[in-house]
């Protein structure tokens, strides 16, 4: 039998940067188109989001070169604020770090991988450093090849240029060799990506070079800059037992009573005054012998009568004042057991639904202007529904647009998003997808959805989006979500029904004043040999009555429509 040190003689610490360097395809590289779209969004993520927090109206210039068979430079250029020097290791080297990750608030990333993820898969395919060229707009450009070292998690700068920036130019422009990826436009490419990035940004302007040197631009078609999000405090609903406990330690409130007011949505003094009591009743009702008195004592619990479960035993009032005592202890003091306790009392008590102000969505006006910029339907519209939670305590919001006709191509189409992203990939477990395709359309006149140039387009808001997988390119089938999604399509869906039924009604009467037309001259000729006038005259005269009739007809319609749509 082998001894325990020689069993243990390969053991070895592996890195965040080693660990997904071996599993670059939980980021999403995995396949040679999906590669680079990945790379390509992750650096354009990086460059919304930095304009955006700058207030900047975002440029964003993408250029893709064809070096050789399935080898490619990719340059990512934006107008952003600038990185200062110092950072620049931070942010293109070093997994899990960010200005967002960390903190309770909407962003288009959530682990803090993305940039240094598209700098590690550039390293590992083609063993070349990415360049990052950067300027705050002072009077120096920065230059530097940053590679990761994976077996400490952090990034190298393994050569450095600084440059003098005469025109003062501001912004960020990255340049990643990478290989094993092709580049061709598919529905899950670089084009396609950024098409759809375009009209959930429409106050970004985005331009790219596809390597036959090819330029598209997607013009900017909103000025309005989006306010950048609002930090939220978590809501007593969503937290689990770690959450409670790791933030006591950090804490700088000197009470577990006033880190629980200070640090969480919805708490007052009151509610830890009834905290205590549910605590309390609890514990005592662990404390019954008899399984089914203890059910019965836990559905009241359940039901708010916390008073009464805690009079159903004597000396009650003595465990009350224990719990109290946690209250006023130093929440570093504060023991896994008793954050258990405040986590598993929070299930029992009722709360506000949490405060939704951090969340930023489209907005329906710019969803409608993203939309007719760069898909030119002949009808298109928007909602955007109130914000919900789920799981108890995570705030979402969702956002449907539709358009349909024009330049739009026969053939219904679901553009998903999460936070503005789109999600190009794993569209069959989406929780969009499946909540469009159980809308029943010939409700709403789309008798072949399939033949029918229909888009419809799907954004979740939310500070956690329950992605399916660290991909991020699937949204979990949650109910609260679901349930909404299809709210949002069922309200736009109708707006869709009005437009297509006046439509509809317009093509009858055009088909049935041809038909009249059609007869006027036979009918002129032969009532001008009856009554002896001319013919032209009685022609001039029909054709004006049947010109008067649906106009008048027309009129009748246009206040019944204007109705609808309102």
């Amino acid at each position: 039998m082998a001894e325990a040190t020689q069993l243990f003689k390969e053991f070895k610490i592996q890195s965040v940067s080693e660990f997904f360097r071996r599993n670059a395809a939980m980021l999403g590289y995995t396949g040679k188109v999906r590669s680079l779209t990945t790379l390509v969004h992750e650096a354009v993520t990086n460059s919304l989001d930095a304009c955006e927090e700058a207030g900047i109206p975002p440029y964003v210039r993408v250029e893709i070169e064809e070096l050789g068979s399935e080898h490619y430079k990719v340059v990512v250029e934006d107008n952003g604020p600038g990185i200062p020097e110092k950072y620049i290791t931070h942010v293109f080297g070093k997994m899990l770090a960010g200005t967002k990750a960390h903190r309770n608030i909407q962003s288009r990333g959530q682990q803090g991988i993305g940039i240094s993820g598209a700098v590690m898969f550039a390293q590992i395919t083609s063993g070349k450093a990415t360049r990052v060229i950067t300027s705050t707009g002072g009077d120096t450009i920065i230059e530097a090849w940053v590679k990761i070292d994976v077996d400490k998690n952090e990034g190298k700068i393994v050569k450095k240029e600084k440059k003098p920036n005469p025109t003062g130019w501001r912004g960020t422009r990255i340049e990643l060799e990478v290989k094993n990826v092709r580049y061709i436009r598919s529905r899950q490419g670089v084009y396609w990506y950024l098409k759809l990035t375009a009209i959930a940004n429409p106050h970004a302007h985005i331009e790219l070079i596809e390597p036959d040197g090819k330029l598209i631009v997607f013009p900017r078609s909103s000025d309005e800059v989006p306010e950048p999000p609002v930090e939220m405090k978590p809501h007593p609903r969503g937290v689990l037992t770690d959450d409670v406990y790791r933030m006591a330690k950090k804490t700088r409130r000197n009470t577990v009573k006033r880190f629980l007011i200070g640090e969480f949505s919805r708490i007052s003094d009151k509610k830890v005054d009834e905290l205590v009591e549910y605590i309390a009743a609890l514990r005592l009702i662990k404390t019954e012998k008899d399984k089914k008195v203890q059910e019965q004592l836990y559905e009241r619990l359940a039901k708010g009568e916390v008073k009464e479960v805690l009079r159903s035993f004597r000396g009650y009032t003595k465990v009350v004042k224990q719990v109290a005592k946690i209250m006023e202890k130093p929440p570093e003091k504060l023991t896994w057991h008793e954050a258990e306790e405040i986590v598993e009392a929070f299930k029992y008590m009722k709360f506000l639904a949490p405060p939704t102000h951090g969340l930023r969505p489209i907005g329906e006006e710019n969803i409608e202007k993203g939309l007719k910029g760069i898909l030119k339907p002949e009808f298109v519209t928007a909602v955007t529904r109130p914000p919900k939670v789920y799981s108890g305590g995570i705030p979402f919001q969702v956002e449907v647009g539709i358009a349909y006709g024009g330049e739009i191509q026969s053939g219904f189409d679901v553009f998903r998003y999460a936070n503005r992203v789109p999600l190009l990939f794993d569209a069959g477990s989406c929780v969009t997808t499946i909540a469009a395709r159980s809308i029943d359309w010939k409700r709403y006149k789309v008798d072949d959805p399939e033949r029918t140039p229909l888009v419809v387009m799907i954004n979740v808001v939310s500070v956690h989006v329950p992605y399916t997988g660290t991909g991020k390119q699937s949204i979990a089938n949650v109910d609260e979500i679901y349930s909404e999604i299809r709210l949002a399509i069922m309200d736009a869906a109708r707006r869709l029904q009005t437009y297509l039924s006046g439509k509809h009604r317009k093509l009858a009467q055009v088909k049935r004043r041809k038909t009249f037309e059609k007869y006027v001259p036979e009918i002129a000729r032969a009532l001008s040999i009856l009554t002896g006038e001319p013919e032209d005259a009685i022609k001039a005269y029909f054709i004006s009555y049947i010109e008067n009739h649906f106009a008048a007809k027309e009129k009748e319609a246009a206040p019944a429509e204007v109705g609808e749509n309102a």
